[in-house]
């Protein structure tokens, strides 16, 4: 088992250091943890909610607001357990060594676009490129 790496709390990584050195790989996979940890507590929140909730709502108009509702909250957790699938693969990644690396052209992906969306793949412009492709694909 790896040693723990030591991160101050302030630590943000920066492009004078190595890329993805071990400090850069430990803040993205806590960033990582940290993001699964909160998306999965809430949705033991709505489980339980929904629990909760269950009851016999006389009033249809009531009852149908109710529905949605929760149709509603449930879309938010299927994107949120997609979400959830691909955290665990940017987790993976990074313990097989390729986390922060373009899947498309393998260069780096810089570290604003990792800080601001860490399950990134692509670099931005091979994902601009990737969207370009779709979107002319799309029209056809």
């Amino acid at each position: 088992m790896k040693a723990e790496t030591f991160l101050p709390e302030d630590y943000i990584p920066a492009d004078n250091e190595p890329f993805m050195n071990e400090r850069q790989t430990e803040y993205f996979r806590r960033k990582l943890l940290n993001w699964k940890s909160e998306l999965l507590e809430d949705t033991r929140d709505t489980v339980a909610g929904m629990k909760d909730q269950t009851r016999n709502i006389p009033d249809v108009a009531d009852r149908a607001s109710e529905e949605t509702d929760r149709s509603l909250e449930l879309r938010t957790r299927d994107r949120q357990r997609k979400l959830v699938t691909k955290i665990d693969a940017a987790l993976r990644r990074i313990d097989e060594g390729e986390y922060g690396y373009c899947e498309m052209t393998g260069e780096p992906i810089s570290l604003k676009r990792l800080d601001a969306r860490p399950i990134a793949t692509m670099s931005l412009e091979a994902q601009e490129r990737h969207e370009r492709r779709e979107k002319v694909h799309r029209d056809d």
